[in-house]
């Protein structure tokens, strides 16, 4: 299973970063191999400073070895070995007009002193995160999701959309990072599924994810924005970093693996601005924005 997924996620790399080039039609993926010393390594691909995307990253990696203490801790073992791969992707926009969007798809393993597979499971997800709303935008975003959730069990993406709205929610803020989208963690084996079947349908919303955003990247890009709307978009990103460092546990698996810093932390938008107690307009499209943030929304 591992080897099977990991081929598939180099597949989906160059077929995401090839569809992006091609509409920013300006950067290019700048490519780097790297390895990690305690085992594994991962080929990251970044773009930056494009007619469309300012920054952007999809990463592929795949690590193994001894199961930090970290997380020896959090799966209640006293040792163990592991392997972890996955695809993670993130694109910061130029124009504010045009939602960052931010997905990964990824496997676990866990072995015993004998090199038998104790755990295996499947996470990922998606998300949709604006800086001024387009209810048609979320609606697509949406629809998309749910029609390939649909295809695997009619009540996934009802429960992968509740666990997303709750999980990408910046407690210390109350609100949400954004309009949400899928997240689902620790897809196992059950009576009801095999991991063949938790394979299908991951890679089924790995396949689906250019559907739900290029749409939107092509109706938005060429809008004509001003220096507010790009202050605003920049102080929403900073929202965007408080999540990704505080409770994001992508980031934190990262770190607690000795991953490699530079891929862990290119999630994070190049341009932020932090204002004091920032308040926006009364009715304005900005504070339309965060009164949808407040409280999750059925899209579909």
């Amino acid at each position: 299973m591992k080897d099977k997924f990991y081929n598939y996620i180099l597949t989906l790399q160059d077929s995401i970063t090839s569809q992006l080039e091609a509409v920013d039609g300006e950067a290019v993926f700048v490519e780097d191999l790297w390895q990690r010393k305690e085992g594994g390594g991962g080929r990251t691909r970044v773009i930056e400073n494009g007619k469309v995307f300012e920054k952007g990253g999809v990463n592929i990696s795949a690590v193994h070895g001894e199961l930090p203490e970290s997380l020896r801790l959090q799966f209640g073992v006293d040792s163990g070995n592991f392997y972890a791969c996955g695809l993670s992707l993130v694109l910061h926009p130029n124009n504010p007009f045009v939602p960052t969007v931010h997905a990964n798809w990824r496997y676990f393993e866990m072995y015993d002193d004998s090199g038998a597979i104790v755990t295996q499971w499947f996470g990922g997800g998606q998300d949709l995160t604006p800086y001024y709303l387009f209810e048609e935008d979320a609606v697509h975003f949406h629809q998309v999701c749910k029609t390939a959730c649909d295809k695997h069990h009619p009540n996934f993406y009802t429960d992968f959309k509740k666990t997303c709205d709750n999980y990408f929610w910046n407690a210390h803020r109350n609100e949400a990072r954004g309009l949400g989208g899928l997240f689902f963690d620790y897809l196992k084996e059950t009576e009801e599924f095999s991991m063949n079947d938790r394979y299908n349908f991951v890679t089924e919303i790995g396949n689906s994810f250019l559907e739900s955003y290029l749409p939107i990247v092509e109706k938005r890009k060429n809008i004509a924005f001003n220096k507010d709307q790009k202050d605003w978009q920049e102080v929403r990103r900073g929202r965007y970093v408080e999540f990704n460092l505080v409770h994001d546990r992508g980031t934190l698996f990262g770190l607690k693996t000795q991953g490699r810093i530079e891929s862990i932390l290119m999630s994070l938008p190049p341009k932020v601005q932090w204002v004091y107690n920032h308040q926006p307009v009364p009715d304005s499209e900005e504070a339309k924005l965060l009164s949808v943030l407040a409280t999750p929304k059925d899209w579909v």
